[in-house]
């Protein structure tokens, strides 16, 4: 009898131990389960901080790309007419170096600094910048002191329209911009879109005067110069 007890109180300790073991084991396992989701967890904080910063580096470089397009100088045209600075738009010249080159011809008046404004609207709707320099030069009289058209009602190119200047029949415009660009437009839908390319062919419709060609041939020979 004294043998059995023995054995048993043998067996239970073992199983005490077994168990006491696997809890050991099962704790430890826990932890690392915990440590690996912990660890997925991080890496996985990572892998989004990583992505963010790499989103922020292309977005930055996209801004930067998109910064050389628009022109820093002059004033800053309607977005549908900015032109790569460094793309050659008239006569070997980029659109920063037409735009410096008219001006120069554009005085310290009324019309000044408007020459990227007057260059970009020129390129996209296919007239000659010099050209419509030297129309609004002689029309205007902004080589010396504008005229009452261009300072009272912003109309560059003695255009005929309403709203009217004072009651009149010269088209008013809001702003010298919208002047700018309404000229410009005129001389693309009325003349260029329909083949009068030129200072001679221009003149029979733009100017009754016989002598307007000469004057206007002259004024772009000094742009030209310039």
């Amino acid at each position: 009898m004294k043998k059995e007890k023995l054995i048993s109180s043998v067996l239970a300790t073992l199983g005490i131990i077994m168990i006491a073991i696997a809890l050991v084991i099962q704790s430890e396992e826990t932890s690392l389960s915990n440590n690996k989701v912990i660890t997925s967890d991080t890496n996985k904080v990572q892998l989004k901080n990583m992505a963010t910063a790499v989103n922020n580096i292309t977005t930055t470089e996209e801004e930067t790309k998109r910064e050389e397009l628009v022109p820093i100088k002059m004033e800053i045209a309607p977005a549908s007419v900015i032109i790569p600075p460094r793309i050659e738009v008239y006569e070997g010249m980029t659109i920063d170096e037409l735009a410096a080159k008219l001006n120069r011809n554009l005085g310290n008046g009324y019309i000044a600094g408007k020459g990227y404004l007057i260059a970009s609207q020129c390129i996209e709707k296919g007239v000659d910048p010099y050209v419509a320099v030297a129309i609004m030069l002689h029309e205007t009289g902004c080589r010396s002191n504008c005229s009452r058209l261009v300072r009272n009602c912003n109309n560059v190119g003695g255009q005929k329209g309403s709203p009217g200047c004072n009651g009149g029949a010269y088209k008013a415009f809001a702003t010298l911009d919208d002047g700018i660009i309404g000229f410009i437009s005129n001389l693309q839908r009325n003349y260029y879109s329909k083949g009068l390319t030129t200072i001679e062919t221009i003149a029979p419709k733009y100017a009754a005067s016989t002598s307007w060609p000469a004057k206007i041939r002259a004024y772009v020979n000094e742009i030209r110069a310039s």
